[in-house]
């Protein structure tokens, strides 16, 4: 069933807090549900559908139901890291064209970095003698027998930042990529996050400080690396019938697409990620090629995830991502491809290390004219937002969402 056509998104709204000291999760998920509902002119009586993954607490989508008050005819907790709000809309589309909901609410969010400090700050009361940390002994964590391959991977000691690093190692092997390259997708970034009051990094970047900034896992450096932040997003999707019953511009959802990739039982190729599947079926969806989109959403965790996405989009040609980001060619105003123009995950936020709701919120400021004067584009009707989830030299999930102005 296609979905072009078949929902709006009426509803959008970000937190603007980057540290939630004083808010529960459970709280930020009412926050940006009340957003997103004053955003469109609606009342929580309205909504009939909820979408939420991992980062809702305790029962998912019930404990927050029940935070908010909803009475609900459908809900979904597809849980695939951060690419789930985006695979999420697409998920409501195809709940209102199924006829299970109206009006759906999906939220996200988080406060991992107030878990981090209020760690620390446990973690020096308990400080043993001279100040020092108490050691606890060292145990092994016996591997989740439902996840059998982790018996294969943790004495290799995978982590995040590794797992991207070697994707980022392999396209420099392949298609003489350069760690200046990648730093042109943090220095747009920046030039995008100056102008946005909520921003953690509004300080504008050059190549070489990024290059120069202390190595993470080789070759990725910390500025190649994103915020770690508090907060969130809520989005609100409903029939085309409502939506031009609301006073607010009409964000038609016109393609989407999802897929998954994994170890490939070891036919490993860390060339390309699953935004090469999801990718094409959304522009087929859409009717639409990348030559017709005016600005991107991309899923920014590393400045290689951002590149991956780029040739795996079709925006250029595999191994050409490189040379397609130099120069500046993402920067809103000067470049070809305005990118993130709120500075992303990169330069804004990343709430609950899982950002992919505030690609498709920039992408709806964008196609009303509501971001920032200094980086909307101009006459914007077009909009894509992409999104992983996972690791991309692991398993991972990419969805892909095209969105037009009507």
């Amino acid at each position: 069933m296609s979905l072009n056509g078949k929902a709006c998104i009426v509803g959008a709204y970000e937190h603007p807090t980057r540290l939630a000291e004083d808010r529960s999760v459970v709280r930020l998920h009412a926050d940006v549900a009340r957003g997103a509902l004053a955003d469109a002119g609606l009342s929580k009586e309205d909504i009939d559908g909820y979408f939420c993954a991992g980062d809702a607490p305790g029962l998912g989508t019930t404990t927050v139901a029940e935070y908010l008050g909803l009475k609900l005819r459908h809900v979904d907790s597809t849980e695939c890291g951060g690419s789930a709000p985006i695979l999420h809309v697409a998920h409501a589309a195809e709940a209102i064209a199924a006829g299970r909901c109206n009006i759906a609410l999906i939220t996200l969010a988080g406060r991992p970095r107030a878990a981090m400090a209020e760690a620390q700050a446990r973690a020096a009361a308990a400080a043993g003698p001279g100040g020092k940390p108490a050691r606890a002994p060292l145990a092994l964590k016996a591997p989740d027998p439902d996840a059998p391959e982790l018996a294969f991977e943790l004495p290799y000691g995978p982590a995040t930042q590794n797992l991207y690093a070697l994707v980022a190692k392999r396209h420099m092997h392949e298609f003489g990529t350069t760690s200046g390259q990648l730093a042109w997708i943090k220095v747009a970034a920046s030039h995008h996050a100056q102008h946005n009051p909520h921003a953690m990094l509004r300080n504008v970047v050059t190549v070489e400080e990024v290059v120069n900034s202390p190595m993470v896992s080789d070759p990725l450096h910390r500025l190649d690396c994103c915020v770690m932040s508090d907060g969130g997003g809520a989005l609100i999707v409903a029939r085309p019938e409502i939506a031009r019953e609301l006073k607010r511009p009409q964000v038609m959802v016109r393609g989407t697409g999802e897929a998954p990739k994994h170890g490939m039982g070891g036919e490993i190729d860390l060339t390309y990620s699953a935004a090469a599947w999801s990718g094409p079926r959304a522009f087929a969806e859409a009717g639409v090629t990348p030559a017709d989109i005016q600005y991107v959403s991309l899923y920014d965790s590393f400045t290689i995830t951002v590149l991956m996405q780029l040739e795996d989009l079709g925006f250029c040609r595999k191994g050409e991502g490189g040379r397609f980001v130099a120069d500046g060619n993402l920067i809103s105003g000067t470049g070809r491809l305005p990118f993130n123009t709120d500075g992303g995950g990169l330069c804004s936020n990343h709430p609950a290390n899982r950002g992919g709701i505030t690609k498709v919120i920039e992408a709806v400021r964008q196609l009303r004219g509501e971001a920032h004067p200094a980086v909307q584009v101009p006459g914007c009707t077009w909009a894509l937002a992409s999104g992983i989830g996972g690791a991309l030299a692991s398993r991972h999930t990419a969805a892909t969402l095209i969105l037009e102005r009507v």
